[in-house]
């Protein structure tokens, strides 16, 4: 059974933030499950300009952190900002966190992060505008195209996607070989 992938998101996400990876994943064989605050579609932002809906495959209300191997959050201004807003979607990013599951977080993601409280002591980076407070919040900020502490992978922009992608896709790797190791 191929490793599940949530990708938590509502509308405002960054198109390409959201459909880039899910593609990256699809490709190498990974099941990914776009998860909302509500049902039908969502919308993202493409080029300053409402994008292409997206269907929502499960509500928060109807997942765990269990049900999953990895948490993608996209970027995009107002989604993060709208999903900090909600304790499930928050909790969500907390149990990935404490079940040490990848949890890869692009562009204003972060914010989700920083409302989890699971930055303290973390290397990270983000869109500028929000590295200020990663660092509130104890991150060790850096500005790369991806930051990798642990299970939490981070990156800055779109022009970021390969290298997000391909962390995201090691992580996941490097977590089927422990479980495989364990067992």
């Amino acid at each position: 059974m191929a490793q599940r992938i949530m990708i938590l998101a509502t509308d405002g996400f960054e198109q390409s933030e959201l459909e880039k990876p899910k593609a990256n994943l699809d490709e190498a064989g990974y099941e990914t499950v776009v998860v909302s605050l509500e049902t039908g579609e969502i919308r993202g932002f493409s080029s300053k300009e409402w994008g292409e809906p997206v269907s929502v495959d499960l509500t928060v209300d109807e997942v765990e952190a269990t049900d999953f191997d990895a948490l993608l959050l996209p970027g995009g201004q107002i989604n993060p900002d709208i999903l900090r807003m909600n304790e499930k979607a928050v909790q969500l990013v907390r149990d990935f966190v404490a079940q040490d599951k990848p949890v890869a977080a692009i562009c204003h993601a972060p914010w989700m992060l920083v409302e989890a409280g699971v930055v303290d002591g973390r290397i990270v980076t983000s869109w500028p505008s929000l590295r200020t407070d990663l660092a509130n919040a104890g991150g060790n900020v850096v500005d790369e195209e991806v930051a990798v502490d642990g299970h939490l992978i981070t990156s800055r922009n779109p022009d970021d996607i390969p290298a997000f992608s391909k962390a995201l896709i090691k992580a996941l790797e490097r977590q089927l070989a422990e479980e495989r190791e364990a067992a």
